[in-house]
């Protein structure tokens, strides 16, 4: 059994390799590499889960294989969001976190997120800390430390909490809580069934926002679809949010680390146009600066908003432990991906889609403007950008390597009538056309899918663009 953590930990199918058995020795995996990386003292690990299938019981195993290491393991009561985990890493000083979630994965996932002392994604050389461990403790045929549930409790060693309060403590220091009352906005939330659920109405509660959630039950098979907040999945969320007449509707996927919208008219706000207003709405209405920080497979609007305000620009591979790495080694304004999982300067380095939604309300509010108004004044600015993506199932494993050199070696000089200016192989293939628009085919880091991304001028073009990825990769 090989068990290998990808862009963001660890993810398998319930009951074929997510088995109790597996999860037992990755928990062991990570309690050896908490305790071979403190120095002194007992360390605690913070530990929360979302609502798929039984990962409230993963959760509760992975804190009695670290309690019986010796290890103080805080459980959460109920069903949280990654980024409220990932706050409370910090806010009690934690070792690390595990978060049980598959995030926007389909419903017959399940998953182990790693979470570092800093409050983000583990790196890529921690979690491979965690694999030579669970390779060591196999060799050696030793299993997994347990100790008896209640006797964790009694002793201390398993401590459960509520994380709620204390993120949004935090949360309510990042945002104009009275900008966003004052805007008496009507909004629509959809947490996908995910543990997002009641994250907007809690925290607006005792504001002027009026607020209706929807697919905020317990329903671990997530109503069928993947719960993931782009436009395919929130048919559900349009249908409110015109019944509602609501200004906005906020959906955050399985485990609310990423952010989509709905506007007043039902058409999707995807998060390419949610980072570049949080970015022009932090530097002009907040006098914020710092560097800006996109993946490769992110809207050239920002870009273009970092070249107006003269802030320096990163591009990363895809994947926010990247993003992370760098919020961690400088000033950093905002940072994010196409995927919908963004933070802010004062935030931890960590996709967070309760923040966005949230951020998202207080530039509606105090614009006093509706979003579509919004995104067309962004489109004229900074535009015009229109994007697509395209998942292609794959019925065999697809070498990455293997396939980057062959698409970079058969690059074509022009696409869609434009000529090909830079071929970019940070992270999968990009092709950079003349008029900044690009195509990008990069294989999936958490699952059997190939990604075909692409951004024009307008929908012709841009679906012209991933016709020509998905022929160029191979799979029509």
């Amino acid at each position: 059994m090989t068990i290998r953590f990808g862009t963001d930990g660890w993810r398998a199918v319930i009951s074929d390799t997510f088995t109790f058995a597996n999860l037992q020795l990755v928990a062991q995996a990570v309690a050896d590499y908490v305790l071979d990386e403190t120095e002194a003292g007992q360390p605690e690990v913070v530990v929360g889960f979302d609502t798929r299938f039984l990962s409230d019981r993963y959760a509760a195993e992975v804190a009695r294989v670290l309690a019986g290491n010796g290890i103080i393991a805080w459980l959460t009561r109920a069903d949280a969001p990654t980024p409220s985990i990932s706050y409370n890493v910090v806010h009690k000083k934690a070792a690390a976190g595990v978060m049980i979630t598959a995030s926007h994965n389909a419903p017959r996932y399940n998953g182990v997120k790693l979470k570092a002392a800093y409050g983000g994604s583990a790196s890529g050389q921690h979690g491979r800390m965690v694999e030579r461990f669970l390779e060591r403790n196999q060799e050696q045929a030793r299993g997994p430390n347990m100790i008896d549930p209640q006797q964790a409790l009694d002793q201390g060693l398993i401590r459960r909490f509520d994380p709620a309060w204390a993120y949004y403590e935090h949360l309510g220091q990042l945002l104009d809580v009275d900008v966003i009352s004052n805007g008496e906005l009507r909004v629509v939330s959809d947490p996908m069934y995910g543990s997002g659920r009641g994250c907007f109405r809690e925290f607006l509660s005792r504001t002027r926002t009026h607020i209706r959630e929807i697919r905020g039950e317990m329903n671990p098979g997530f109503g069928g679809i993947h719960p993931e907040p782009i436009a395919r999945y929130l048919t559900a969320l349009v249908g409110a949010v015109q019944s509602e007449q609501a200004d906005v509707g906020l959906a955050t996927d399985g485990d609310a680390d990423r952010i989509g919208a709905i506007d007043a008219q039902g058409n999707f706000v995807d998060p390419h146009h949610i980072f570049a207003l949080a970015l022009r709405y932090l530097v002009e209405k907040r006098g914020w600066t710092g560097a800006v920080v996109k993946t490769v497979s992110t809207t050239m609007m920002v870009d273009r908003l970092a070249a107006k305000y003269n802030l320096p620009l990163h591009e990363t591979p895809v994947g926010f432990n990247y993003i992370a790495d760098l919020m961690l080694e400088e000033e950093v304004l905002i940072g994010g991906e196409e995927s919908g999982g963004l933070s802010i300067k004062g935030h931890i380095p960590e996709g967070d889609g309760v923040l966005m939604g949230l951020l998202l309300l207080e530039i509606m509010a105090e614009a006093g403007t509706p979003l579509h108004e919004l995104v067309a004044d962004l489109q004229a600015s900074v535009g015009p950008a229109c994007y697509t993506r395209r998942d292609l199932r794959l019925r065999h494993p697809v070498g990455k390597r293997e396939m980057v050199q062959r698409l970079a070696d058969r690059a074509p000089s022009h696409l869609i009538q434009q000529s090909v200016r830079q071929v970019d192989t940070r992270d999968g293939v990009k092709y950079r056309l003349a008029d900044d628009s690009w195509l990008l085919i990069r294989p999936s880091g958490t699952e059997p899918v190939l990604r075909v991304y692409a951004e024009g001028p307008d929908q012709e073009a841009t679906d012209m663009l991933i016709q020509a990825g998905s022929e160029l990769a191979g799979i029509e």
